[in-house]
């Protein structure tokens, strides 16, 4: 067996592209033989995604070769190192047209100048693989093929003649090519994409790059499309969270909101394991409640993770010590670490790894997300679908037994119109909504448990108040009164 492939029980084998997150998608990695495509539009990473594949051969102790012709070989590895990607060691084989063309005026007589063209890249190619016997090859673009060919049929017998001799030789190749933005012609996308064994699509839209692996002879794929960033070190890809079957025996155990009153109108506290959403208008007190109910982690000598899109540390924290809750003695015990989150420098599916990894690297027993519509905004990609990877996220760390809770924003600044601003109250194992009251020409706050899908709740709205070094006053349930849900509360039989 090859140097660096493993052998899977189908009897194909294996090669890593690089990328180990890529290799995810993949199914494990790309099949020892054969041949795949890298397609997008100018700019998204695919010779950089190639670069990584040659470079893992190179650590594994194998011969690799790189046919180009867009850069010189010096150029391309001067910009592959400022990545970290070193592919110094590989053979290179430049087919692009040298600078004879502008300078000499070559005249050809009685052949083509494509035929002589075509001939020479043949020759070159097979001598290159003859005399390196490469087990990874990158063509970088494979289009290059296309430029020295008469016409179209000319082309495809010469694609074909390629491939199968590749084949032939068992070496794994990767071939990019660059689509325009309005799309490429369809004889030529039926052709390439049909005669390559697997195609990886890199997409760019605005300035949010995805991954997508539509094809995958063999192996199969992971369906959809994933994070991918280009970063200091090269290419990082993120795979969507997919929740596995959990079947794990659930344990309801209740973790204190670090208030009595709090814990009873919420039938003892929030559960291990489950999803709270804090809902409300805007000033009405969401993210001081979920300070509130971190607080009850730390007393149960706990673990909490905070991550913050819409306001900072600094503000979190001050705000939170001028009402009395304890944030900085839990940050100074280590039973709160706080994440503050950069806008649009992420997709959902890398914010998802991080949190994952964090939660395991901190043995964290609750995630707060303050808040939601910081977490729309500030994550890149379109807002359903960085949605939907929330809607994964939290699916995941319930199956962990980890209690999350996330802050939503109401645009309404009274009344109670709808559970979630995003209509995502499935998600949600218990909703606390926040929100003012009118009586009697002032606006009061109530708090009202919507729902608790895991235990008994009082489900009385209740007023409170927020002052400084008290926090959140709980003052008893409305009595006799309706319309709290409507914004205005009315003394029970009163007419308007």
């Amino acid at each position: 067996m090859e140097h660096g492939t493993m052998r899977e029980p189908d009897g194909l084998s294996v090669v890593p592209s690089g990328l180990e997150d890529l290799d995810e998608l993949l199914n494990g990695g790309l099949v020892e033989g054969r041949i795949y495509l890298v397609q997008g539009v100018s700019g998204t990473g695919k010779s950089v995604l190639g670069q990584h594949f040659l470079q893992e051969g190179l650590a594994n102790d194998e011969t690799v070769v790189y046919i180009h012709g867009e850069e010189s070989a010096t150029d391309i590895s001067k910009n592959a190192a400022q990545l970290g990607i070193d592919i110094s060691e590989a053979e290179f084989l430049d087919i692009g047209p040298g600078t004879d063309f502008f300078t000499e005026d070559i005249a050809y007589e009685l052949v083509a100048p494509t035929d002589l063209e075509s001939e020479r890249f043949t020759k070159d190619i097979k001598q290159v693989v003859d005399e390196a016997d490469p087990s990874r090859l990158l063509i970088d673009p494979i289009t290059q093929l296309q430029y020295i060919e008469r016409d179209f049929y000319q082309y495809r017998k010469r694609l074909q003649s390629l491939i199968r001799f590749l084949r032939k030789r068992n070496i794994t190749t990767v071939a990019t090519r660059t689509l325009t933005r309005y799309g490429s012609g369809s004889r030529e996308t039926t052709d390439i994409e049909s005669l390559s064994d697997g195609i990886i699509d890199i997409t760019l839209e605005e300035s949010e790059r995805r991954i997508g692996v539509p094809k995958h002879r063999g192996l199969g794929q992971k369906n959809g499309t994933h994070g991918l960033e280009i970063r200091e070190n090269g290419i990082e890809v993120y795979p969507q969270l997919v929740p596995k079957d959990h079947h794990q025996f659930f344990d309801p155990e209740l973790i204190s909101s670090g208030d009595s009153a709090l814990d009873t109108i919420l039938g003892g506290g929030i559960e291990q394991g489950s999803v709270t959403f804090i809902s409300g208008p805007t000033g009405i007190g969401k993210s001081t409640a979920g300070a509130q109910l971190l607080t009850g982690v730390g007393e149960s000598d706990k673990t909490a993770l905070g991550y913050l899109f819409e306001e900072s540390i600094s503000q979190f924290t001050h705000r939170c010590q001028s009402l009395g809750i304890p944030v900085n003695a839990m940050l100074d015990s280590g039973a709160l670490h706080l994440i503050e989150v950069e806008p649009l420098v992420q997709s959902a599916e890398e914010f998802g790894q991080r949190v994952l990894d964090q939660v395991d690297e901190f043995d964290a027993d609750t995630v707060l997300i303050d808040g939601l519509s910081g977490y729309k905004l500030s994550l890149q990609g379109e807002s359903q679908r960085v949605v939907r990877r929330l809607h994964a996220l939290t699916r995941v760390l319930r199956n962990r037994g980890v209690a999350v809770i996330i802050t939503d924003e109401s645009s309404t600044i009274t009344g109670v119109p709808q559970a979630t601003s995003t209509n995502t109250s499935y998600i949600a194992d218990t909703i606390i909504y926040l929100t003012y009251v009118e009586s009697d020409g002032q606006l009061d706050r109530v708090l009202g448990v919507l729902k608790k899908r895991l235990g008994a709740f009082d489900n009385r709205f209740h007023r409170y108040t927020i002052e400084t070094g008290d926090g959140i006053t709980l003052h008893g349930p409305y009595s006799g009164v309706t319309g709290i849900t409507e914004g205005t509360a009315r003394r029970r039989g009163a007419t308007e």
